[in-house]
């Protein structure tokens, strides 16, 4: 399992490739030769880039749901579009397809952000628009998902 740190700002090229910062990279070494998958996020305009091993374990879970239950197989369908393997090449970058550019609106300045064991890949100006408008309401966020009940047993 993989725990990334780090948000980096950097460039993509015309053609759409991006140099993953070499902090990232580091992280990543000891997955990179496995490959990664590209999709789109679920409640953002961005793309997550799961390693492999990550993936294969969500597909697990997945793979877990009733497929004769038509919620089941649209979530799937839904959550698998778009989806590409990609890897990262030996000078160290990742080529984003055409049609993932354009679900996130990316253009020459993004950011790449960790999200615990991924990587979101966003516009920059997406981005702050993200991390602003989430700013107002963090801290009830943080309590709603962070914060224990007093009825929790405290060891």
């Amino acid at each position: 399992m993989v725990n990334l740190i780090g948000t980096y700002e950097c460039k993509a090229d015309a053609k759409g490739r991006l140099m993953i910062p070499v902090a990232f990279k580091k992280q990543l070494s000891p997955v990179l030769q496995e490959g990664f998958v590209l999709k789109r996020a679920v409640f953002q305009s961005c793309l997550e880039l799961y390693p492999m091993e990550e993936w294969n374990l969500l597909m697990q879970k997945m793979n877990k749901l009733n497929r004769f239950k038509k919620k089941n197989n649209d979530f799937i369908r839904r959550f698998t579009a778009g989806v590409k393997v990609v890897e990262i090449d030996a000078t160290g970058r990742l080529l984003i397809p055409k049609d993932l550019i354009s679900f996130a609106g990316i253009t020459k300045e993004l950011v790449l952000s960790s999200a615990v064991n991924i990587i979101e890949i966003w516009d920059k100006t997406q981005y702050e628009k993200a991390i602003d408008a989430a700013a107002v309401d963090f801290a009830d966020l943080a309590e709603e998902v962070m914060g224990f009940d007093d009825e929790i047993s405290q060891d």
